[in-house]
């Protein structure tokens, strides 16, 4: 890697770098109503409880959050004078500060940039004297811990590269500065990228915002993570077999592989230069859009990228629209739409299909001929790996250690990369006839998958992007459908296609020809039109005052529609909601009944079209009148709470089919 210079207000330009048979089926749309009324509960919950407020120095202080906020409108707001591009670094460390090692505790950051506000700063000046690079100026952005950065510590998430600082920026973060991006801080990762759970020796384990108990998928699970809670507006991640796709899938967020060679990763730390691509995760399809506008382009030290140099510019922003789909003939991919286990991330990309259709899609039921045999041995991750991370070290220079069985024989990782760090480190000299093999088969999947769509006349074939729910932190994954796009080179992007019924995030996958990125974005955008699927996570919400905001407090008291009746019963109950800490907080009382006949006080789901009307918790049972305790909500808990679909319900020995219930509506 080639030294990078430092020219007018300290913004890094060019420098030298190192080389491195089908059948149709109708399907019934999916008119999205939960979403919906979802939505217009919690924003009517935020609005309730705060407005932050981020100004330029010593004006009025207008209302503005970042939270949720795009770029087009951060940009509207730095054009207008509203805000400054200080102000919006210090409200996004201000939420960083809130949410990431308080509330949730996500632990999706690794590390601030400790420049931050005075990149804003020059970017500030820089606005005020006329110039504006582009819609990226004066927009914080977040790096995944393997994007080279000259003026930080470029980690991987390794205790083994913990203070060390690459000598110049990756392609990728050069084209950002030049944008005008502000880099605001490194988000950490499964470390050196070999996983999909985001834990790392260095980082520590990743939580997920709709969910803390759950992990927040790989490698690149900070970025997924950070974006979701609005830690920036954007984030930058890598993927060679998920590690993009997965996280944006279980975080609600729109996420390209790119075509290889679409966009260089030069100065991006390698797990398998043959798989590796780099690009951005976002909160929708329009900020995906330019991003991927500012960063994509030749770059002499990848040669993948030769391909870019005689083909037209492709202009990502200005193909999204909205009626895309309309024409358009989308195979769905029977395999990885199965039922079973899978039925309830199954049911939800049905369901996005189902609105693709609506919207003037062709869904058709398609079947790859030979699949799982196409698919073996395609992977290059063991071949490559142990090699790619020496001659990167080794060209960069100045790394505190030099390759993978280092890391290991010093213990410098964590003990979950333990097993994967021996095997590769150990594995001895490459066998070039296995890797040659592996190679080959990779061109072979490719040819295989554009001869299918060009057969069926398909524009993309749609599958999960992940076939089961984000695991618990401590299980493991399972359900991936990463390897199609990875293995074949091709491009494929992950749009969000709804919740399931346990209230996480889950995304449709479409995958198509070489080169035709900027067409699966637009599709994607076009579904985000017709489904209006981003629902931010309940437990980062909006600041008070540069704050998480206190708990929200609410009560319910009543007889349940018995009074007037012998021995009415009447039940009484006040509650704090934590929403950062996902907690409920109760203190249950009971008049007119004996705790004799009291067999139990519940909450209880008010029922749905589609969820039974059962027990959710139980706060006391026989003979026990009164209660109090606090309840670690899970997602699908805190959501059908938010919703005003939780009831309190008293059982006693004259009514033991439930005597006085109560609904729950926090936000009334």
């Amino acid at each position: 890697m080639g030294r990078g210079s430092v020219r007018g207000h300290g913004v890094p330009e060019a420098a030298g770098r190192a080389a491195f048979s089908r059948v149709v089926r109708p399907r019934v749309v999916h008119t999205f109503v939960h979403t919906f009324v979802h939505t217009l509960v919690l924003c009517a919950l935020v609005c309730a409880w705060f407005r932050v407020s981020t100004a330029p120095l010593g004006a009025q202080t207008p209302v503005f959050d970042v939270a949720e906020a795009s770029i087009p409108e951060l940009q509207a707001a730095l054009e207008s004078g509203r805000v400054t591009s200080v102000d919006l670094v210090d409200a996004y460390l201000a939420r960083i500060a809130a949410y990431d090692r308080a509330g949730p505790m996500l632990n999706a950051i690794v590390r601030v940039h400790p420049g931050a506000r005075a990149q804003a700063q020059r970017l500030d000046r820089e606005r005020a004297e006329g110039r504006v690079r582009g819609p990226l100026h004066g927009i914080p952005i977040l790096l995944k811990d393997n994007y080279a950065t000259f003026d930080m510590p470029t980690t991987g998430s390794t205790l083994a590269l913990a203070g060390w600082v690459p000598p110049d920026d990756a392609f990728q973060v050069r084209k950002l500065r030049e944008a005008g991006a502000v880099i605001l801080a490194k988000t950490n990762m499964h470390e050196l990228a070999a996983g999909i759970t985001s834990i790392s020796s260095l980082g520590g384990q990743t939580r997920n915002p709709y969910d803390p108990a759950r992990n927040p998928g790989g490698s690149s699970g900070g970025t997924g993570a950070a974006v979701a809670a609005s830690f920036g507006v954007v984030g930058w991640g890598s993927d060679t077999c998920g590690s993009i796709r997965i996280p944006s899938s279980v975080h609600n967020l729109v996420g390209l592989r790119p075509t290889k060679g679409l966009s260089s990763i030069d100065g991006i730390i390698p797990l398998s230069h043959t798989q590796d691509t780099g690009g951005p995760l976002a909160r929708s399809a329009v900020d995906l859009a330019i991003a991927l506008d500012a960063t994509i382009g030749a770059d002499a030290a990848d040669p993948a990228t030769e391909a870019m140099r005689d083909r037209e510019p492709i202009g990502f922003r200005a193909s999204l629209d909205a009626g895309a789909l309309d024409g358009a003939r989308i195979g769905a991919l029977t395999e990885w739409l199965t039922d079973g286990a899978d039925a309830p991330v199954t049911d939800v990309v049905r369901a996005a299909l189902d609105a693709m259709a609506a919207a003037g899609a062709e869904i058709v039921e398609v079947e790859i001929p030979d699949q799982d045999s196409l698919l073996a041995r395609t992977s290059v991750i063991g071949h490559e790996f142990a090699m790619d991370l020496a001659d990167y070290l080794a060209a960069a220079g100045g790394a505190p250690v030099a390759s993978l069985g280092e890391i290991v024989a010093l213990g410098l990782h964590h003990e979950q990369l333990d097993g994967t760090f021996r095997r590769r480190s150990e594995a001895g000299p490459r066998d070039e006839a296995e890797y040659t093999e592996a190679l080959e088969r990779q061109g072979a999947l490719r040819e295989a998958i554009v001869a299918f769509l060009d057969e069926q006349g398909l524009d993309a074939i749609a599958y999960p992007t992940l076939r089961r729910d984000p695991a618990l932190i401590g299980s493991p994954p399972v359900g991936g459908t990463c390897q199609l796009a990875a293995h074949s080179g091709l491009p494929a992007v992950s749009a969000p296609a709804g919740f399931t019924r346990t209230g996480m995030p889950t995304g449709v996958e479409l995958i198509g020809r070489p080169f035709d990125d900027a067409r699966l974005v637009s599709f994607a955008y076009a579904l985000e039109q017709a489904i209006q699927p981003r629902r931010a996570p309940p437990r980062t919400p909006s600041l008070v005052d540069g704050r998480a905001p206190d708990p929200l407090r609410f009560s319910v008291a009543g007889d349940g529609g018995w009074a007037g009746r012998p021995a009415a019963p009447r039940l009484e109950g006040s509650f704090s909601l934590d929403l950062p800490r996902g907690t409920l907080h109760y203190v249950i009382s009971t008049a007119g009944i004996g705790a004799a006949d009291v067999h139990a006080i519940v909450l209880q789901r008010r029922g749905s079209g589609t969820r039974p009307n059962a027990v959710v918790r139980r706060l006391s049972g026989p003979g026990l009148a009164s209660a109090e305790g606090t309840l670690a909500l899970s997602a699908a808990h805190l959501d059908d709470l938010i919703g005003g679909r939780l009831e309190l319900a008293l059982y006693t020995a004259d009514r033991p089919l439930g005597a006085v219930r109560l609904p729950l509506e926090p936000g009334g």
